[in-house]
């Protein structure tokens, strides 16, 4: 028994030894969230998308306004599932109508939602649509609802370079 002991002891001396230190070069390269410029520079970006990663933080604001995600914040998951329920809702309530993100801003009891459209229906569907869409959501969410609006006459018009 004591010389299998004394043989793993040794084994273990071995590995313990023959273990080393891989290192590689750091590559620094950060391509998340960047744009792939085309030949001819025909991709069109906004000038939330014309941002790089680590300059969102100084020269735009959050898309989605709220403080249920700090500590001892009130109704974290719900608020992130009420948030892209509010998404989908207005994208399919309004389709292929936004040229640019929406915007949710939750301040204290009401929540507004912003975004920027495009004209190319008519004014009357528009307000039917825009107090549609905010009686549904306030009967659903419980809370006060408004949808904060501007058109475009093109979709053009919300370009602010080509790549």
């Amino acid at each position: 028994m004591s010389l299998i002991l004394n043989h793993l002891s040794k084994a273990l001396q071995l590995k313990t030894l023959q273990r080393s230190i891989h290192v590689t070069a750091a590559v620094e390269k950060c391509r998340a969230g960047r744009y792939r410029p085309t030949m001819r520079r025909t991709r069109a970006l906004t000038y939330e998308m014309a941002q790089k990663p680590f300059q969102l933080v100084m020269r735009k604001s959050w898309n989605i306004w709220n403080t249920s995600n700090i500590k001892d914040g009130n109704r974290p998951a719900e608020t992130a599932v009420e948030d892209e329920f509010i998404r989908r809702f207005i994208g399919g309530t309004f389709h292929n109508i936004f040229v640019s993100e929406l915007i949710i801003k939750r301040q204290h009891n009401i929540i507004r939602i912003a975004g920027i459209i495009d004209r190319k229906i008519l004014p009357r569907k528009l307000y039917f649509l825009t107090g549609f869409s905010q009686e549904l959501l306030s009967y659903w969410l419980q809370c006060p609802v408004k949808l904060e609006l501007q058109s475009v006459p093109t979709k053009e018009d919300v370009v602010f370079k080509y790549i």
